[in-house]
């Protein structure tokens, strides 16, 4: 091999490896809501805590979003679409109602239920409890005003 081909050799196998060391220490790759501009996101960012479920707080590469955990066990968004009405559970955790999706469980995936902007927070229940991520979580979201509730259909058939 002669010397200008091992300098290359040398230059891609420094930066997989630079490339592959930022992997690991760096920012979790998420993608922005589309609506992750809303100033009301903002709100929410800000507050977001340092730790949710003994879980650390991690930096992310996208507008509006927090992760928690190595690996990340938590991801959270603001700025999704506003859910309208639905037939999947909806829990009410610290006043802040979350509309649950447990399709691809075991991740879970919550939704803000009369919020504007919409959060969605996906967890990993095999990691972390999704109670405890929520009510780790609620000081944040419940910045958001609050336009609806959860209703459960024996509420609405019962005429309460």
């Amino acid at each position: 091999m002669n010397i200008r081909t091992r300098a290359l050799a040398f230059g891609t196998l420094s930066a997989v490896l630079g490339l592959s060391l930022v992997g690991c220490a760096g920012q979790v790759p998420m993608t922005p809501a589309k609506d992750a501009n809303n100033p009301e996101c903002a709100s929410v960012t800000v507050r977001l805590p340092d730790t949710v479920a003994e879980l650390k707080k991690r930096e992310t590469n996208a507008q509006a979003t927090g992760a928690w955990g190595t690996p990340a066990s938590v991801l959270l968004t603001c700025g999704v679409e506003v859910p309208g009405p639905t037939t999947l559970p909806c829990v009410s955790v610290n006043d802040v109602d979350w509309i649950e999706d447990d399709s691809q469980a075991p991740l879970y995936r919550y939704t803000t239920y009369g919020r504007t902007p919409a959060v969605e927070v996906v967890i990993d229940s095999d990691a972390v409890s999704g109670t405890t991520t929520l009510v780790d979580l609620g000081a944040a979201v419940s910045v958001l005003p609050s336009t609806a509730k959860c209703t459960d259909l024996a509420d609405v058939f019962s005429g309460n």
